[in-house]
């Protein structure tokens, strides 16, 4: 059984009419899963309900974003909605809507670790554009560091890596781990594009930063190659007790943000290499806003997940 970490009350940040980055997103998902013959080996969960005042969660989050950023998002809610910037709606529930989303993955985190088997994090809004002191790029808290860190906080595990393969640079999840030698962060990302970050001589503090810039209209031609003699070798290579990946879709050739070639079946190809540096992977929904493309694409990533759980079983 494959664990999907997934709760209704996301489809409560609203964005607006025509944003890209709206519930329908989950919904399609939901429904592609469910409706998969996979469907009977996925274990449905909800994340733990936030409680007001949550002590635990409020620290881990002011230690990775600054209080003027956390205000700034709970006010504009509490007004009735506004914007953090010209992309990055907040309606009256999404400080609580973001709050949960990084419970889930927390629990995520929890999930992998004691069972020693991937999980995935079916929750928005996305979180590796959120820099320490603001949200942007439609993305409010950023959960794969906050997760991150966490991950450093229980018993056995000392080094944790993060894998992004959305088409966009995780500025925000590189500006926060960068300085901290027991975390790794790679991307593939095109380049140009938003948000103009990701340079090739960006190492981190540590040498714990390896970005990968993609040209625009690269296939799985590219990415294959990349993956075996780069992606792979670096995480490898740090020993991570732990994989983050921030799971954006966005990639695909039918999105509308990029111009990225892949096919929903390549993630598939991913999630194998991933799995082959280690099973203990948290996946978390990214970026991804062509809907089809989207939900086949989470798809392929749990039928790649399954598959390994299912050999190791017999």
């Amino acid at each position: 059984m494959l664990s999907i970490i997934y709760s209704d009350k996301f489809l409560e940040h609203k964005t607006g009419m025509l944003h890209p980055e709206r519930p329908e997103r989950l919904t399609a998902i939901v429904e592609a899963l469910k409706s998969s013959p996979e469907n009977d080996q996925l274990q449905w969960l909800s994340p733990t309900p936030v409680q007001q005042g949550d002590s635990v969660l409020m620290a881990l989050l002011e230690k990775i974003h600054t209080p003027n950023h956390i205000e700034a998002v709970a006010e504009i809610a509490n007004q009735g909605g506004g914007y953090l910037d010209g992309d990055t709606p907040v309606s009256a529930q999404s400080y609580d809507v973001a709050l949960l989303a990084v419970s889930a993955w927390l629990d995520g985190v929890d999930l992998v670790w004691e069972h020693s088997e991937p999980v995935f994090v079916l929750a928005r809004p996305p979180g590796h554009h959120a820099e320490s002191n603001q949200g942007m790029g439609f993305c409010l808290f950023s959960n794969a560091a906050i997760a991150a860190h966490y991950a450093l906080e229980k018993p056995g595990i000392n080094k944790v890596a993060i894998l992004d393969w959305d088409v966009h640079h995780g500025n925000g999840t590189q500006e926060i781990v960068k300085t901290n030698q027991n975390i790794a962060y790679c991307s593939l990302h095109q380049s140009p594009c938003y948000p103009g970050t990701g340079y090739t001589d960006e190492h981190g503090s540590h040498n714990n930063v390896l970005n990968i810039p993609i040209s625009p209209g690269s296939t799985i031609a590219i990415y294959q190659p990349t993956f075996e003699q780069k992606v792979v070798p670096f995480l490898t290579n740090f020993q991570p007790d732990l994989l983050i990946v921030s799971a954006g879709y966005d990639a695909n050739h039918d999105d509308p943000l990029a111009s990225i070639s892949l096919q929903p079946e390549d993630y598939g190809l991913f999630t194998e290499y991933c799995l082959e540096v280690t099973r203990k992977i948290l996946f978390g929904l990214e970026g991804g806003y062509d809907l089809p493309a989207l939900s086949q694409s989470v798809l392929a990533t749990i039928k790649g997940c399954l598959q390994v759980i299912k050999i190791t079983k017999k």
